[in-house]
């Protein structure tokens, strides 16, 4: 894999009828990040089914890279059906999917416990790959006892707190991995993803799983393992799968720090939609290193320019 991790910073270039057929043409499969590329929150961005649908229609395959991991990769199949968009399971890859994978790749003992700062999809993924998962949403209704004579106890057969997005972070929660990674010998710290911001819901964006992370790094002081984007272990598994080389890949994403720094990283072309977190003044500042090779408003314009 060509581990590109450095790309000369050349302007992007606006995505126009001229340039797009020559992108499509030179490309097998297009990878998309979801929130803020296909929908915002649960709100289904405009021209998304009929863009994929004419993309598909050419021979394109398509994959769905998502940092977000509140969902398992049947729980995001089931709300890509919800919103009118067919697409099978093993086309989405979800870093709630990469945790699970990551302690599998890594011969993680099955004796051993997982302990959850997340959603239900880390659990499902962790025990789809026969892992026991412990805490994740449960643990958000749970207090803790702040008196002199209360002592805090955790499972001593936890061998990796796994940290995503987590809507009901809270102090049990906090003490409850950090004494984990600090206390049982061998501890595991491992980050889905250090996305700032996200879009929760389609009018606003909301903290990410990165304050959360953050949160364990500095009680800790420890730095995760990070499986979601921009790190490539979700694209040596994609590549895997599906043996297509990175430079006949596009990664269409709305981040710039994680979905087009994952693209560049492993090789691929690499699309800018600014229908999410990033905004066109973001991209052309100068302090901001990280050029996509092209940007366009939003995906549609994928199927306005192209046609069907």
């Amino acid at each position: 894999m060509n581990s590109e991790t450095c790309r000369a910073t050349t302007a992007p270039q606006l995505l126009s009828p001229q340039n797009v057929k020559d992108l499509c043409d030179s490309v097998d499969a297009f990878l998309f990040d979801c929130d803020g590329v296909i929908w915002k929150g649960d709100k289904l961005i405009n021209g998304v089914p009929e863009t994929l649908e004419m993309l598909r229609s050419k021979g394109k395959k398509l994959v769905f890279v998502t940092n977000n991991s509140l969902k398992s990769r049947r729980q995001y199949a089931a709300k890509f059906h919800s919103l009118g968009i067919s697409v099978n399971e093993d086309e989405i890859f979800s870093s709630s999917f990469a945790a699970a994978m990551f302690l599998k790749i890594n011969d993680f003992p099955r004796e051993k416990k997982v302990y959850v700062i997340g959603g239900e999809g880390i659990l499902e993924e962790l025990e789809l790959a026969g892992f026991t998962g412990l805490g994740g949403p449960e643990d958000g209704k749970k207090t803790v006892l702040l008196k002199s004579d209360s002592l805090f106890e955790h499972d001593k057969s936890v061998g990796a707190v796994v940290v995503g997005i987590d809507p009901h972070i809270n102090y049990y929660k906090l003490q409850y991995g950090t004494l984990c990674i600090r206390e049982n010998p061998g501890c595991l710290f491992i980050a889905t993803n250090r996305d700032a911001v996200g879009h929760m819901t389609d009018l606003q964006e909301w903290p990410g799983a990165g304050c959360m992370v953050a949160a364990i790094c500095g009680s800790t002081q420890k730095e995760p393992i990070v499986v979601g984007k921009p790190s490539t272990f979700l694209m040596d598994f994609l590549l895997q799968k599906f043996h297509i080389d990175t430079s006949k890949m596009c990664m269409v994403g709305d981040r710039l720090d994680t979905d087009i720094l994952f693209g560049q990283s492993a090789g691929c072309k690499t699309l800018l939609v600014l229908s999410g977190v990033t905004t066109q003044s973001t991209l052309q500042d100068p302090s901001n290193h990280i050029q996509p090779d092209y940007y366009t408003s939003m995906l549609s314009d994928v199927l306005k320019f192209l046609g069907p």
